[in-house]
């Protein structure tokens, strides 16, 4: 199966974990020799209540006794789509309340830039540097990073960048701009927070001019910072939001929301302004659908800031500078890339599953399941203690 991998499946780096993975159950994968890996990533946040939620696992089994796709997406009513696009609205605040899904965090962005274009007549698009907003065409140009996509270009011209928290730079935003897409927390980046008001401060530039303020709650959504969506944090209201991942409890999913006025614009002049296939599978609405009410019914968000705080107390190390980030989207930061690397390694060994962030090297990913335990917290930092241990010991520091 290994050589078959490398043969057949097309790769997206150089050296692949490349773990053959027999199955998952709650905070665990297991290989194929059963040997379990405390799983800190989550899919890259995507697995919000584990592996095998069995509200999750339910509403799947259940809609695929009843139907899977049956017509492309906004033509027929299927109540798992219905249901949890009232739900998002009635959890959100009053002026986002209409939203169209899709597949992918990345067709979500493509959605929600072309619909600020759409609604305001403009063509510029505004971004942060060190911004990352998912790999399709239109999503790459607004990624502040210019060494992932030059090999690609030419993109979508008229797109300018801002330094994320940088007041000055708003002056960029005029009567020209479309919109301004920005992370809530910025990921590739390293988990890095915005202060001093910083997205209030985007909002009122964009209202004063005319531009719309997209949101990308990819990362920080369902419930990963202690609320439903990261903007909660910061007393704002965006007028689009873009998200995916954890929205579908591990199933691929994306959508964005704004408020009707400007959503009814897609399905006319011309039609099917936006339009996919499988946006909106039922099968993926009912994972999305129990998702999404284990999260509002229970305390589970609450819970997160509380992991948080126990995360931060466990993980001092002479080699950890700072952690960043909020709720269990966390970023340990080491001294060195080189360092994060080798803990990186030396815990998927000991069987702890840690990752990368895109940009910046000497992260270090945190980002469990919402529902892990405070046990399994203790017993992965455990690791993670070990490993800079070694490490330490390894360089000579």
């Amino acid at each position: 199966m290994k050589e078959d991998f490398y043969k057949y499946q097309a790769q997206t780096s150089p050296n692949p974990l490349a773990m053959q993975v027999s199955y998952a159950k709650g905070s665990y994968i297991y290989d194929i020799n059963n040997k379990a890996y405390l799983d800190f990533v989550a899919g890259v946040s995507a697995c919000t209540l584990g592996h095998q939620h069995p509200k999750v696992t339910q509403a799947i089994k259940d809609q695929l006794d009843k139907y899977a796709h049956v017509m492309v997406y906004g033509e027929y009513i299927q109540d798992p789509a219905v249901e949890f696009c009232k739900l998002l609205a009635e959890n959100l605040p009053a002026e986002l309340n209409k939203t169209y899904l899709v597949n992918s965090g990345t067709e979500a962005t493509e959605g929600a830039l072309k619909l600020v274009k759409r609604v305001t007549g403009r063509s510029q698009l505004i971004s942060c540097f060190n911004a990352y907003h998912g790999n399709t065409m239109g999503s790459m140009s607004v990624m502040g990073f210019e060494e992932r996509k030059r090999a690609f270009r030419p993109l979508l011209p008229d797109v300018d960048f801002i330094n994320f928290n940088n007041e000055e730079d708003l002056q960029k935003i005029t009567t020209k701009t479309a919109g301004i897409i920005l992370e809530t927390i910025q990921g590739g980046a390293g988990f890095v927070e915005p202060f001093n008001g910083f997205l209030s401060k985007v909002k009122k530039r964009c209202e004063e001019v005319g531009a719309l303020m997209i949101v990308d709650e990819i990362q920080p959504g369902f419930g990963r910072t202690g609320k439903l969506f990261g903007f909660q944090n910061y007393d704002v209201v965006p007028d689009v939001i873009v998200m995916g991942k954890g929205m579908g409890g591990g199933m691929p999913v994306g959508a964005f929301t704004a408020n009707e006025k400007y959503m009814d614009l897609l399905y006319d002049n011309p039609k099917f302004g936006h339009i996919t296939t499988f946006g909106g599978h039922p099968v993926i609405a009912a994972a999305s659908l129990a998702t999404l009410k284990e999260l509002v019914e229970t305390d589970i968000m609450e819970q997160t800031l509380v992991k948080e705080k126990l995360f931060r107390e466990l993980l001092v190390h002479p080699l950890i500078t700072e952690i960043r980030g909020r709720g269990l989207m966390l970023a340990p930061m080491t001294l060195s890339a080189d360092i994060t690397n080798r803990v990186i390694m030396k815990c998927q060994e000991k069987g702890l599953i840690l990752f990368w962030l895109l940009f910046e090297g000497k992260a270090i990913r945190i980002t469990p399941p919402l529902t892990i335990s405070e046990e399994e917290i203790k017993e992965g930092c455990d690791m993670i203690l070990e490993a800079l241990d070694e490490v330490q010991k390894d360089l000579g520091l």
